[in-house]
């Protein structure tokens, strides 16, 4: 009888380790979605996409050129803009020769009245000479004023063509297309050959090397979740699911009221906290849009 009991007691404890060492219910801690930054690279000039090779699918590097857009007009209008300059700036040439000339005369009259301001100390001059001389250099000075002022007209649209040219230069830039990040194309929504404007969309692309997923827990288990911390993320695979590691990036400040898409009309009422998991994508094999679960037990 003793013996009995024994074995009994033996095989209880074993059953209470079994079942504490596992999920007290056997679900997951919390269930979403995963989901990727998505970005929308969109034209930044208007007219013919003269070259595009992007396709749905493409692994694209960040920086690489991917297309252009017709530059012809955009460089026969810099063309002119830099003829304008060139005869304005002839203009402005014929104006600074006089400012030049009248410099000349203004250093030698300077050196005259050194002379007579000298011989002037010794009584080998007298005052009218230097008045004459002091005359003669406020003659000049107002004469170079006059020309100074009647040439900030020109001086002021040479300024306004080199912005014009820099701002022609930057349509230019811009009218090459650049991937912005490393990631795979989701979306085209042109063609070569078509007709773009600034503004309208080309392409969809996300970096799907690391997904996000996003899930929701109750305010009883918020303070069971970090920042940093690691989880495992189980996703169905064949008949079974298989496990990835993850890692708490983020956590809600504010409760909201639980998504109708992943709990039960009774359970969409209750106010949850939405966490982000980054998920290592080495495989590839994690959608956007794919469900998931979130089990804080990481042996789980």
């Amino acid at each position: 009888m003793k013996s009995f009991i024994s074995i009994i007691t033996g095989l209880f404890i074993s059953l209470f380790v079994l079942v504490s060492c596992s999920n007290s219910n056997g679900k997951a801690d919390a269930y979403g979605n995963f989901e990727a930054t998505e970005i929308i690279v969109s034209a930044e000039g208007n007219g013919k996409l003269m070259a595009f090779d992007v396709n749905e699918g493409d692994l694209l590097i960040q920086n690489t050129v991917v297309g252009f857009i017709d530059t012809i007009p955009l460089g026969l209008k810099r063309e002119l803009l830099l003829a304008t300059k060139e005869i304005t700036a002839s203009k402005s040439k014929g104006v600074l020769s006089q400012i030049n000339v009248l410099n000349a005369q203004k250093n030698i009259l300077n050196t005259n009245k050194t002379r007579i301001e000298n011989l002037l100390k010794d009584n080998a001059a007298t005052q009218k000479q230097l008045d004459d001389v002091q005359g003669e250099l406020g003659v000049i000075q107002q004469q170079i004023k006059n020309i100074e002022i009647q040439n900030a007209p020109v001086i002021n649209e040479l300024k306004s063509l080199d912005v014009q040219i820099r701002q022609l230069d930057d349509q230019i830039q811009k009218s090459i297309i650049r991937n912005p990040i490393n990631g795979t194309v989701l979306t085209t929504f042109t063609e070569p050959q078509e007709v773009t404007a600034y503004g309208k969309p080309l392409y969809k692309i996300a970096d799907l090397s690391t997904m996000q997923l996003r899930v929701y827990v109750s305010e009883t288990q918020l303070a069971e979740i970090k920042i940093g911390q690691q989880v495992t993320v189980k996703v169905d695979e064949g008949s079974g699911m298989s496990s990835h590691p993850g890692i708490v990036t983020w956590i809600a400040s504010e409760a909201e009221f639980t998504p109708k898409i992943i709990q039960t009309k009774e359970e969409r009422v209750a106010l949850v906290y939405a966490v982000k998991v980054d998920v290592p994508n080495e495989k590839g094999s994690l959608k956007i849009g794919m469900p998931a679960e979130m089990w804080l037990n990481v042996n789980e």
